[in-house]
């Protein structure tokens, strides 16, 4: 670990240590003469999380290598940190982004702003939380569907709705492929999300699904992706994905779908943007 992680490391656990009243915990609070720091101590966070005494002296000072996950969600925890934080803490604890979101209600829910945002869009646009469950959207996306009536779930729309696959034209080889995987990645990174192993039952009971779940693990976003659809008002054509993640809503999805009416290809390559060296 580098002295700059070191650093960071120290001084965010410092910091969020300091918040902590110790007497929630059955502990008295130090006296101006006593313990230099506010909050707990680090003895007492060993105490609290129930780890040999100097575990948590070695996580804060960069001396523990590459600690468990379990071990920081612990931490974590018991800081009251929220997703951004926990993300901070993986990465300056060297173990990379996190394997999962710290709690499962994370990329529930985004700032109401968003629908401003998406609403300002020209290109239907939308946003689904972390289960794929259509939180915002614009006038634009209705437009896709007939009567436009969206879908409540994309993912169960575009996997296992008849619409869905009327919608997504060439669905078995166009869509199912390059969507199932997605599915596999929120599974790997929430386990225990009900709306989404309810979706991996369905999926596996499908037998079109079920066809092509056990080959479908390479492609886990559509960020780029140009794929053909049937547009409930402007007919075949093409659309192109813009994917981004909400930063406060780890989980969550921004999609923007640019749409080309017609039989032939807007974007087959899509050229890369970088930015301006001078």
């Amino acid at each position: 670990m580098s002295k700059v992680s070191k650093d960071a490391l120290r001084n965010f656990l410092t910091e969020r240590r300091a918040r902590i009243d110790p007497r929630k915990y059955g502990y008295a609070r130090p006296s101006k003469q006593g313990l230099r720091a506010p909050g707990l101590n680090q003895q007492q966070v060993d105490g609290i999380t129930d780890r040999t005494p100097g575990t948590y002296q070695r996580l804060e000072s960069g001396r523990y290598r590459n600690p468990r996950v379990e071990y920081l969600r612990e931490i974590a925890t018991l800081f009251s940190l929220n997703e951004q934080e926990w993300t901070s803490l993986c990465l300056y604890a060297g173990i990379g982004d996190p394997p999962g979101p710290l709690a499962l209600s994370s990329g529930k829910e985004v700032p109401a702003v968003w629908q401003e945002a998406i609403d300002g869009q020209t290109h239907p646009a939308y946003v689904t939380d972390a289960s794929w469950e259509l939180v915002v959207h614009n006038q634009a996306f209705a437009r896709l569907f007939p009567d436009r009536q969206v879908p409540r779930n994309t993912m169960r729309w575009m996997l296992l709705e008849p619409a869905g696959r009327t919608m997504l034209t060439n669905w078995d080889t166009a869509w199912a492929p390059l969507v199932l995987p997605q599915l596999r990645a929120g599974l790997a990174a929430r386990p225990d999300d009900p709306i989404l192993r309810q979706l991996e039952r369905e999926v596996l009971a499908d037998p079109d699904c079920a066809a092509i779940w056990d080959g479908a693990v390479g492609h886990i976003h559509p960020d780029g992706d140009e794929r053909p659809l049937l547009h409930a008002e402007d007919g075949p054509g093409w659309v192109t994905m813009c994917a981004s993640e909400p930063m406060a809503a780890p989980g969550a999805r921004q999609i923007i779908l640019i749409f080309h009416a017609g039989e032939k290809r807007a974007h087959a390559r899509t050229p890369v943007l970088r930015a301006d060296p001078t």
